[in-house]
């Protein structure tokens, strides 16, 4: 389970072009026409997708037993040739691997890690558990299988290891200033649903001194505002830095709603007195999304309707040479 205590943050090497990817189902089962069509973008970006057999699997609305899900994950953090694991999709299911995960294979074999939505859990418990960066980003059947899925600038600035960058927030990206200022922190953060999920547990997440990133869907907005509040109540918002609320599609109760979502949430944050921003394209998203790295320095300035939003330090390593031969 994570530690009370800060543990060090760990960055996994970057993907290169050639590079092989791992793709795991860890949640809810997947169609292989989506797969296949996921792996084919891959493919022109000069990756190597690479996955077993049984990621097909079904059990239930899981994607096979948790047993299969369990390997699957485990067996691409130890390959030598998996340079970057990407999550083929969420759904609902990866808290059942979380008391089973052996964290010993993963601090020894950090990667790349990409997911959101249900892999929030697996986003923030690799990130608290063992310091691991992770990438809460666009997964194979729903963003690489689809045309302008992907956010490519981020995705590439996030997985190569870019020392700093920006996240391109021009008139046509949806982001709108709610609260102004200016902070810095560390990213963290994912689906609001999955966040709340953890409260009570041994894998709760642990939310001070960050730039809290919050997104979901199909939420309406009393369900986001009880989310919220519940945050609020556990003390989970007491030491935030900042919140950027993603894209949130779909969270309305009826298309001729007195209110909007913004005006729900600031009732809730804006006595918190740090910069809050809405409308950023990484999870549920409507087209290109976006990748953050979860565990780095990043900063956020909100002045008047101005934004900036920028990562601080590289989310990568230079990656070492190693052998690219798969096993058998």
């Amino acid at each position: 389970m994570p530690s009370s205590s800060p543990v060090s943050r760990v960055k996994p090497p970057a993907l290169r072009p050639g590079d092989t990817v791992g793709i795991v189902a860890p949640a809810s089962n997947i169609r292989r026409e989506f797969l296949d069509a996921g792996c084919v973008a891959l493919e022109r970006l000069g990756y190597k997708p690479f996955y077993f057999d049984s990621i097909l699997d079904r059990e239930l609305y899981f994607a096979g037993s948790v047993d299969r899900r369990l390997q699957e994950l485990e067996e691409m953090f130890v390959r030598d040739e998996v340079r970057a694991i990407v999550c083929a999709r969420g759904g609902y299911g990866a808290n059942y691997l979380l008391e089973r995960l052996d964290l010993n294979k993963i601090r020894a074999n950090p990667k790349i890690f990409v997911g959101y939505s249900d892999i929030t859990t697996l986003l923030t418990y690799f990130a608290d558990a063992t310091g691991l960066v992770t990438f809460h980003g666009p997964m194979v059947t729903k963003d690489f299988s689809v045309t302008d899925g992907v956010d490519l600038g981020s995705w590439n600035s996030a997985v190569a290891g870019d020392s700093s960058w920006e996240l391109k927030l021009g008139s046509h990206s949806g982001v709108k200033a709610l609260a102004s200022g200016a902070a810095e922190g560390l990213l963290y953060g994912g689906c609001l649903s999955m966040l709340v999920e953890s409260l009570g547990t041994p894998f709760e997440i642990h939310t001070e001194g960050t730039i809290l990133f919050i997104e979901d869907i199909a939420a309406k907005p009393y369900q986001i505002d009880r989310m919220l509040m519940q945050l609020k109540l556990a003390g989970k918002l007491a030491g935030v830095r900042a919140l950027i609320f993603g894209e949130m599609l779909d969270c309305i109760q009826h298309k001729d709603q007195g209110y909007t979502l913004e005006e729900i949430i600031m009732r809730i944050v804006g006595n918190l007195g740090v910069p809050v921003v809405y409308g950023l394209r990484s999870g549920h998203v409507s087209r290109q999304n976006i990748t953050l790295p979860i565990g780095v320095r990043a900063s956020l300035t909100v002045s008047g309707q101005d934004v900036q939003i920028s990562i601080l330090e590289c989310a990568t390593l230079p990656a070492p040479t190693v052998s690219r031969s798969m096993k058998v």
